[in-house]
């Protein structure tokens, strides 16, 4: 019988703060996809979502939205093991010209932090020539940002705690928790 290595992490986790409910959550996103139907009324535009972290809110947010959406995905990673940004972006691999030129494309993100890994996903879409070019992200930490970048659609601004839960992790562990944690920093460091 093989097992699994990961950790089963309940939101009973005493290292977890909890943030966001999963009922202030899904009022958030009715609100961003209301807003985003709104502004794409008579063109609806093409969502990329940032993998991994992005996947459970584009989920739900296309959920919400009455307006059709085609959907890509990006690949992109600044993080090495742990809770801090390297600082080097790399994009391994995104949607092609012939899915964004000249349609409205809205980057959707689970955190904008620094703003290096939306920057490089940015200046990636760019260069396929989309009509036009946003950033919807969950959650936006502003007091950390190295860019001049501003969300377009946000769903709730913090600040301090490194966040897991609803799609975002800490090494793959915490994603499938519904709501919103900070995690505690080990007390020892």
């Amino acid at each position: 019988m093989q097992t699994n290595r990961r950790s089963t992490t309940s939101p009973a986790d005493p290292r977890l703060i909890p943030l966001w409910t999963p009922e202030q959550i899904s009022d958030r996103v009715a609100s961003i996809a209301g807003k985003i139907d709104h502004d794409y009324a008579s063109n609806p535009p093409v969502l990329v979502g940032a993998l991994k972290g992005s996947f459970i809110f584009l989920a739900d947010l296309v959920r919400q939205m009455k307006s059709p959406a085609e959907i890509e995905f990006i690949r992109l990673s600044s993080y090495n093991a742990g809770t801090e940004s390297s600082g080097h972006v790399r994009v391994a691999w995104g949607p092609g010209v012939e899915e964004i030129k000249d349609r409205p494309v809205i980057v959707v993100e689970d955190i904008v932090d620094t703003g290096l890994t939306t920057s490089a996903a940015l200046s990636h879409l760019r260069r396929k020539r989309p009509a036009s070019l946003r950033v919807c992200t969950l959650l936006d930490r502003p007091e950390r940002r190295r860019t001049k970048l501003t969300a377009d659609y946000v769903g709730f601004t913090f600040s301090g705690h490194f966040v897991v839960g609803y799609g975002l992790d800490l090494d793959q562990r915490y994603r499938g928790l519904q709501g919103i944690y900070g995690l505690e920093h080990d007390r020892k460091n």
